[in-house]
């Protein structure tokens, strides 16, 4: 079996970081140590907030960003994988800066939804205020027209308050209960199916609670990397488009 090493630009934040890869390890089939796969991870906690640089015009991550997508190329990556949904408003600049494949969060969370739900015509996304402003989600949906559902403001900052409760380690069941009241307001609003669209959420929201069926975004990310660090055909260049190949026409 083909073994490619992933690189992951991580830390953002550091759990998110720790589910992404065990969620790896989990999806790869292997029976003793020598059938995992490699990866080299860069946990940088220190990469400038991504939510404040869209939002407020915060210090720029792009450098960290880029530095980080170098430092797991120049270590040996063949391929990038970056376990956090807002610093894909980034993505460009730092494909732009490898000669790798860096996969995109959304496209493949679009791309699972195509497969999973094909008739599916409204999603909820359950994410920061940054990732659902940046219209990421919306762009990545419009080929599948399907409809991206959002909370209006006073729910999207009940669910910022949860993506810092787990960052912080400090979640109570008041937090979660209301982010999951978030999700079924979503739901109320016809979404069939809900994205977790920041990779702090599948740490404590979940299928049951939200009684729909969930795209986990950690889950989904990492499904790809393991798919393609296993595939038989060579990583493509990223001159080319990445592959999709379940991407709707």
């Amino acid at each position: 079996m083909t073994l490619r090493t992933i690189g992951v630009v991580g830390g953002m934040g550091p759990w998110a970081t720790l589910d992404f890869f065990a969620k790896v390890l989990r999806l790869t089939p292997a029976r003793r140590d020598q059938e995992h796969l490699r990866l080299i991870i860069d946990n940088n906690p220190q990469i400038p907030d991504r939510g404040l640089a869209v939002l407020e015009g915060g210090e720029d991550p792009t450098p960290a960003l880029v530095a980080s997508a170098r430092t797991v190329e120049a270590a040996g990556a063949e391929l990038i994988a970056i376990p956090c949904n807002t610093a894909h408003h980034y993505h460009a600049a730092i494909q732009a800066a490898v000669r790798i494949p860096v996969l995109h969060i959304m496209r493949e969370v679009a791309a699972a939804a195509a497969r999973r739900f094909p008739q599916m015509r409204r999603v909820g996304l359950l994410g920061t205020r940054a990732t659902v402003a940046t219209g990421l989600y919306q762009e990545a949906f419009r080929p599948l027209r399907a409809e991206v559902l959002v909370p209006e403001l006073p729910a999207q900052e009940a669910i910022d308050r949860l993506i810092g409760a787990v960052k912080a380690q400090a979640v109570e069941e008041d937090l979660r209960a209301a982010g999951v009241e978030v999700g079924r307001g979503l739901v109320r609003a016809g979404a069939e199916a809900i994205i977790l669209g920041c990779t702090e959420l599948p740490l404590v929201l979940s299928e049951d609670a939200l009684g729909v069926p969930v795209l986990d975004s950690t889950l989904i990310l990492a499904e790809a990397a393991v798919r393609l660090a296993t595939a038989e055909a060579p990583p493509p260049s990223p001159e080319g488009p990445l592959p999709y190949p379940d991407w709707p026409k």
